[in-house]
């Protein structure tokens, strides 16, 4: 039997992080190799089976992200752009794989994880759902299949506490339906509109962001022709699914090459 994957957790105190904590531990095939938290967090030294509400595993956390990565296989990264970006760096220097699940980067920061992932494996996603690469998939081939006369939207709500805006995932159905039309999102995409904005401008594409509560997010892609119009929508009601994403992804990238990847790819679209 081969050995089971060891899976470092990158900002391993947060909610998402001991939801990824839970996810391997509850995986076959992988195990719990270690967890970064920031060093001014008091889970720092921590049992990291208790940090996640597990049995206690003999396992620290540590502050120190070359430790990490020195005693994992793999590293899953749900933490900041900054952040990812430095943990991207270290894993080419290393030889290390990594999931990346970040939003919010800069087209530099971006850039740069490209470069890293000419030296090792690195899975870069918006969003770990397999629903959501699935409502990709799909609104690449809607946009591709229906005319130019076809108006656009996509409108997000997550909760209150979400930073960046629209989101990653948001972005990335943008992207999807552009390449679908054939051109590049930044030519088409309207982030904003206030004010006497006059008529809509045929071919954009159009962005709604929304923010309350505790949503953990709700995408909607919203195709509106002459006398019809099509919506595509997917909910998400636990964070677990992008935790449990996540460690499909890491799994699927066990065996692949150096080279930048997306969740597209684990599923098998082209």
């Amino acid at each position: 039997m081969a050995e089971a994957l060891g899976i470092g957790i990158a900002g391993a105190a947060g909610r998402m992080g001991r939801m990824l904590l839970c996810a391997v531990s509850e995986t076959f095939g992988c195990r719990i190799s270690g967890g970064l938290v920031i060093p001014d967090d008091p889970a720092v030294d921590s049992d990291i089976g208790l940090l996640a509400g597990l049995t206690p595993l003999g396992i620290r956390t540590t502050a120190d992200s070359g430790e990490l990565f020195a005693v994992s296989d793999l590293v899953i990264d749900f933490t900041s752009p900054a952040a990812s970006l430095e943990h991207a760096e270290r894993a080419a220097s290393l030889g290390k794989r990594l999931v990346i699940g970040t939003t919010g980067m800069t087209p530099e920061q971006r850039a740069g994880i490209e470069t890293a992932a000419r030296q090792t494996p690195i899975l870069l996603a918006s969003n770990t759902s397999q629903g959501v690469t699935l409502l990709l998939n799909l609104v690449r081939q809607v946009a591709a299949a229906l005319d130019p006369g076809y108006d656009i939207e996509i409108v997000e709500m997550h909760h209150r506490t979400k930073v960046d805006a629209p989101s990653g995932t948001a972005l990335s159905l943008g992207e999807a339906a552009a390449e679908g039309r054939g051109r590049p999102l930044q030519d088409l995409w309207v982030k904003v509109r206030d004010g006497q904005t006059g008529p809509r401008e045929a071919g954009t594409i159009g962005f709604a962001t929304l923010r309350g509560g505790d949503v953990t997010g709700e995408h909607s892609v919203i195709f509106a022709g002459p006398g019809e119009r099509i919506e595509l929508t997917h909910k998400v009601h636990s964070r677990a699914v992008f935790a449990h994403g996540a460690v499909r992804a890491a799994l699927w990238l066990a065996d692949k090459p150096a080279g930048l990847y997306d969740m597209r790819a684990v599923l098998g679209f082209k």
